[in-house]
């Protein structure tokens, strides 16, 4: 019973080795290229660079313009998350959610990734300076270096205050977008910065939540690991609180309509009451979920109708 049980055992060790053996040596796709960029997070930023271009135009599109502001800005943040992959690659072997990554399983090499990253900042930092202006060009330089240096490097593996750390390089995008049509950093960028930098940590630290054991298994002093839960969620409840009226600026400073000022109001309540339910959410992993998904949802929808509301 013992020989035979021996036997499998070894049968099996064998065979998860061979598996890891081809995945390793399984050539790399322009798929796993495409990932290493993080095309999701990729999206959802160029929508808010979308969202601040055109708010600055007010109607008056300038469309080349515009295409020049969506490639850098999407190059830029593209070369931020492939460094964050080179910089993450060992504690993404801790983690279920990266595990799979080209770079953890090892399709890509790390010294490939590192250089994929650096053209793909030095592409989109060029597109900035030369299709829009120096002024959008530095803040994507900003944001970029904040990112991947200041959040990745050091605060994310140190602090508890990395999420409010990333915020400030998170929020940099729809200044992107409303700097390459207006070249100074007045109210509009102010308020647009502003509305990124609150909906980032109840966005993420929902997303914490649903994976704490990950986080606390690969070393990352995130707050719900370090603090819990309870004052996670009073953590959040400031930045939303915090989040509706400052939404608001962008119609009191007569850069939208009243669609915008109730859309905004009822949204950011509604995540805003969303958030006080956690207090008594018996399944927390569940109602994080919840929060992570509507995080998403009310940004793209705030954004979509920040657009069409422009006036």
């Amino acid at each position: 019973m013992k020989d035979q049980l021996s036997l499998e055992l070894g049968a099996e060790t064998a065979a998860a080795a061979a598996e890891t053996t081809v995945t390793a040596t399984e050539s790399a796709g322009w798929r796993d290229f495409v990932q290493l960029a993080k095309p999701g997070i990729l999206f959802s930023n160029s929508i808010t660079a979308f969202g601040g271009f055109w708010v600055a135009s007010k109607w008056n599109i300038d469309w080349l313009l515009m295409i020049y502001t969506i490639v850098g800005t999407a190059l830029v943040m593209a070369s931020g998350c492939v460094l964050n992959n080179y910089l993450d690659r060992e504690m993404d072997t801790k983690m279920a959610r990266t595990q799979k990554r080209a770079l953890v399983v090892g399709k890509v090499a790390p010294n490939t990734v590192l250089v994929y990253g650096i053209i793909l900042g030095i592409i989109g930092l060029t597109v900035l300076w030369f299709g829009t202006n120096p002024m959008a060009a530095l803040l994507g330089l900003i944001g970029l270096f904040a990112y991947v240096w200041i959040y990745t490097a050091w605060f994310k593996r140190t602090s508890v205050w990395s999420t409010f750390v990333g915020s400030f390089s998170g929020a940099i995008p729809p200044m992107i977008g409303y700097c390459a049509v207006h070249p100074d950093i007045d109210a509009g960028a102010l308020i647009l910065f502003g509305i990124l930098f609150l909906w980032q940590p109840p966005h993420f630290w929902a997303l914490g939540i649903r994976r704490m054991e990950e986080y606390r298994a690969a070393g990352f002093p995130l707050l719900p690991v370090v603090r819990g839960t309870y004052t996670t969620k009073i953590s959040m409840v400031r930045y939303i609180v915090l989040l509706v009226p400052v939404s608001l600026l962008l119609y009191i400073y007569g850069y939208v309509g009243s669609i915008y000022f109730f859309a905004a109001t009822a949204m950011g309540l509604y995540w805003a009451f969303l958030s006080l339910k956690g207090f008594k959410a018996e399944d927390e992993v569940a109602w994080a979920k919840k929060m992570f998904i509507f995080s998403i949802n009310y940004l793209t929808l705030l954004f979509i109708i920040m657009v069409v509301n422009t006036i």
